[in-house]
């Protein structure tokens, strides 16, 4: 009898390892932007002035959908319709100290970056509600801010969404959104 249990023990475990299985690789696989820049690489600065000086400041963590021959700007994507910036989970901006965005003062934490693209400027919101997947759950109500910028053409196309994060002046950070030939720049005023 103790063999017979012991037996269908090893039955049941071995079936619940393998039902376990690891999902198959993303097509569009997740990414970050940190400003600054170097700051996952802090860590190797010799001294600590400049381990200070790459303290993460903002992070974007956002999926890395390909162009594959599409249209993306108007097709792919409707212009004037709500989107994710990227695709799968929700694109989060994380926001390690207060900062002013659209003239409205942010506190620190965590957002959710939806776009409204046009053909000539896009609208960035921050949004309030969290993991979420895609836009589905987008409630304008949850806005807290937004800013309308001049999209601007790429020479090259660019294949993946592609997120920077740059200084573009003395506390003026620019998150840099491109695709296809769209780029667009939302500045971040940092305290």
């Amino acid at each position: 009898m103790k063999k017979l249990l012991f037996i269908i023990a090893i039955i049941v475990t071995a079936s619940t390892v393998n039902a376990q299985e690891f999902k198959k690789m993303d097509k569009s696989p997740m990414d970050r932007a940190y400003y600054p820049d170097g700051a996952p690489h802090r860590a190797f600065k010799k001294t600590e002035a400049k381990k200070t000086a790459l303290e993460p400041q903002i992070r974007v963590t956002y999926s890395r959908p390909a162009k594959k021959d599409r249209v993306v700007f108007g097709e792919l994507l409707k212009f004037g319709k709500a989107w994710r910036v990227g695709a799968n989970e929700s694109t989060e901006i994380l926001f390690n100290n207060d900062v002013t965005f659209g003239g409205k003062n942010i506190k620190a934490g965590r957002y959710t970056i939806i776009v409204i693209p046009t053909a000539t400027e896009w609208t960035l919101k921050l949004n309030t509600i969290l993991d979420g997947w895609g836009n589905y759950g987008y409630d304008a109500s949850k806005d807290v801010a937004s800013v309308t910028v001049p999209v601007s053409k790429s020479d090259k196309v660019i294949e993946n969404l592609s997120i920077a994060l740059y200084e573009a002046s003395k506390n003026t950070v620019h998150l840099k959104i491109g695709w296809d030939t769209t780029i667009a720049e939302f500045p971040i005023t940092t305290k």
